[in-house]
């Protein structure tokens, strides 16, 4: 239809067409009838006869599709009539199938309801069953635990009376019911305390190590600053006081570095198997003697730097902005050296009862403890104040136009200085803030069954006691090496004799190849010299050789033969000339010679040159010094680092260590829990298998039952449609 529908369309669109062709050829051909028979008009008539025939054939086909169209519409009603009909049988076929449908849906329901609640009743039957179980289990296991309770409690008892026995005949009294008898019983040991002791102790040594290395940096700039700091050259370039101070800067290592050594001989003191407390800490009395030491040493100097400062002041070329940063710089280092004094106090005062016990109470130590950090802050302000004077004074000096580059280098290396022991005592005070509760707080320990203080003096002298009897019980339980025969006793004692005598002799000959080596030096250093002076002489002979030359060509010009002779004969006397007077031949005969002025100035020349020579060395090995020294200080934070990473590496091992038991310990736990899991599983799958075996059964049964009935189904509904 929809085809037809459309041909039709576009016939009467060409119908429309031709029409208006057919309207306009009319019209040309009633403007062309007074013009008579023409071509044109001859063409036009053939084409009317063409639109003709093609109309006739459009009109024709028009109708038998028309005809088809009729055709198809009545075939079309036949078929639907048709199929209406089969619907609604099959709507009845429909309704009839869904009633039986629904009744069997019905009675599957129904069974299946049953089924579940048979299916939920044997669960519970097999829970029951397993609960039941279980029970009887835990029955079993509550006698056997009844039965270990009971014996666990006739032993204790039977230990216990044998202990009441045992302490009546054997204990004549009992050692914790008095205090002086309880005192020498060993203490409880709290290692927790002495491990976090010892660890405090290793990072108060760390900040004081920095701490050293600032102060050795900042003290050796200061003296060479002191040594080129005029900036004038018609200035003396160091003064007597000046001269007085760098002498006692240079002795600045003799102070510092023993604090670095007292702290470590403390931290090696602090052991896991001690009692730290202040009582027992020798070697804090040590360590204060050193800061005292060094405090003194501040105290010596400190007139000194003032001194200095007020001459730099004095300079012609100090501007007022110089003079007002040294008047900051002076009331800095007042108050550095005070601070100093103060922690001088405070730790001389926590070493006291290491000396006389009853010197200073307990209840004084912390109040000591929190002065003492303060102080700490105090001298970190001081020190960040003092490095931003210097910082200022060193950008002044920077601007002016006669600084030289080793004073400005030497101001560059006496910031960095300065900064480093900004740092290290900022360091050094947050840590003792951090640990101020530790060291305030009390050590725990008390006498054992009582109440009270105990002495950390008998406390030390018991764990002495108890590592001595530890050492004894191990010595007694090594196993004694096997003897050696006599006569093998014998040959070894010979081989020894012999290789301790060839030792002595290979010692005795290291000894004199050392000597001899060391007199080698002296003398290569004694020919090197030679050598340096000789070459002088020879550019000197060199020189005088060429004015006797020159002499002797204006002379020959001259024309005077007893001028030569004459000056070969002072040339060889010349060349005999030496330190002492000696013997000289010449063309004359044999006379005795005296130095004259030429040897004296060869004398001065050759006590310059040594000079020269031996401050040069000087120098080299100063460089050389410097050079070790930077490298030591490299190598040994190097070693601080590497110890500090081992010691984190031990404890990381010691932790995972521990973590690898606790897992082995979980593993055990979770392949028992596995074992019993896999035994109830298979218990609880046994009585699964037999409960599915009878819910197979059933469901057979069913089926069965189902196909029965569907049979039954298909045979009604032929046996209706038969009836039809």
């Amino acid at each position: 239809m929809d085809s037809l529908t459309f041909r039709n369309q576009q016939l009467a669109k060409r119908v429309e067409l031709l029409q208006e062709e057919l309207a306009a050829s009319e019209a040309k051909g009633k403007k062309s009838k007074n013009k008579g028979d023409s071509p044109s008009r001859q063409g036009s008539q053939q084409t009317q006869s063409v639109f003709d025939e093609d109309l006739q054939k459009k009109i024709q086909e028009n109708e038998r599709l028309h005809i088809q169209f009729y055709e198809a519409d009545e075939q079309h009603r036949q078929q639907e009539a048709q199929l209406k009909g089969r619907l609604e049988e099959l709507e009845i076929d429909h309704e009839q199938h869904q009633a039986r449908v629904d009744g069997l849906a019905s009675k599957y329901m129904d069974t299946i309801e049953r089924l579940q609640s048979d299916k939920a009743r044997l669960e519970l039957q097999v829970k029951s069953q397993t609960l039941e179980r279980e029970a009887k289990d835990c029955r079993v296991r509550t006698e056997e635990c009844q039965q270990q309770l009971r014996k666990c409690q006739s032993e204790l008892n039977r230990q216990v009376k044998k202990s009441s026995s045992v302490i009546q005949e054997k204990v004549p009294f009992n050692d914790t019911k008095f205090s002086d008898y309880n005192s020498l019983n060993v203490p409880p040991h709290n290692r927790r305390h002495q491990l976090k002791a010892r660890d405090v102790a290793g990072q108060a040594l760390g900040f004081v190590q920095d701490l050293v290395a600032a102060l050795l940096n900042f003290h050796s700039y200061t003296e060479q600053r002191v040594h080129i700091y005029p900036l004038d050259s018609s200035i003396e370039p160091i003064s007597p006081l000046n001269q007085k101070f760098s002498q006692y800067l240079h002795e600045n290592a003799a102070y510092v570095r023993p604090l670095e050594e007292g702290l470590v001989q403390l931290h090696q003191s602090i052991t896991e198997d001690t009692v730290t407390v202040l009582e027992t800490v020798g070697k804090l009395k040590n360590f204060a003697d050193h800061f005292t030491s060094y405090t003194h040493f501040l105290q010596k100097i400190l007139p000194y730097q003032l001194k200095s400062l007020e001459e730099e002041c004095g300079t012609p070329l100090c501007t007022s902005s110089l003079t007002s940063k040294n008047q900051e710089l002076q009331s800095d280092m007042k108050r550095i050296t005070s601070v100093f004094d103060k922690l001088h106090s405070y730790i001389s005062l926590l070493a006291l009862p290491s000396v006389r016990q009853d010197s200073m109470p307990q209840s004084s130590s912390s109040a000591v403890f929190t002065q003492l950090a303060a102080c700490l802050h105090s001298l970190h302000d001081a020190v960040k104040e003092m490095s931003t004077h210097y910082s200022q004074k060193a950008s002044l000096e920077q601007e002016l136009s006669t600084i030289t580059q080793k004073l400005r280098t030497t101001n560059e290396c006496l910031l960095a200085s300065l900064g480093s022991l900004t740092s290290s005592t900022g360091k050094i005070a947050t840590f003792f803030s951090n640990n101020l509760d530790f060291f305030t707080s009390s050590t725990g320990y008390s006498p054992r069954g009582g109440a009270g203080a105990l002495n950390p003096l008998q406390a030390e002298s018991m764990l002495g006691n108890k590592k001595k009897a530890s050492d004894y019980m191990h010595a007694i339980r090594k196993p004694r090496p096997e003897s050696v025969p006599y006569r093998e006793a014998l040959l070894n004692r010979r081989v020894l004799t012999s290789s301790t005598e060839s030792r002595e002799g290979l010692t005795q000959q290291v000894v004199a190849s050392q000597e001899k080596i060391a007199r080698l030096e002296q003398e290569k250093e004694h020919w090197l010299l030679e050598a340096q002076l000789g070459r002088v002489r020879l550019e000197k002979e060199s020189q005088r050789i060429q004015d006797l030359e020159r002499q002797l060509s204006s002379a020959l010009g001259g024309g005077g033969c007893p001028a030569l002779t004459s000056l070969e004969d002072g040339e060889v006397e010349e060349r005999g000339a030496g330190k002492e007077a000696m013997l000289s031949t010449s063309l004359v005969g044999m006379l005795t010679t005296t130095p004259t002025n030429e040897e004296v100035g060869d004398e001065e020349s050759r006590e310059q040159l040594i000079k020269t020579h031996y401050m040069a060395r000087v120098g080299e090995l100063t460089t050389q010094l410097q050079v070790s020294d930077s490298k030591a200080v490299n190598f040994h934070a190097e070693c601080r680092a590497l110890a500090k990473r081992l010691a984190i590496a031990e404890k990381s091992r010691e932790t995972l260590t521990e973590d690898v038991k606790l897992a082995n310990q979980n593993i055990t736990c979770l392949q028992d829990e596995l074992a019993t899991t896999k035994r109830s599983y298979k218990e609880q799958l046994s009585m699964m298998s037999d409960h599915l075996c009878s819910m197979n059964e059933t469901l057979s049964k069913q089926r069965e039952e189902i196909d029965t009935l569907k049979l039954g189904s298909k045979g009604n509904s032929k046996l209706l449609k038969k009836g039809r």
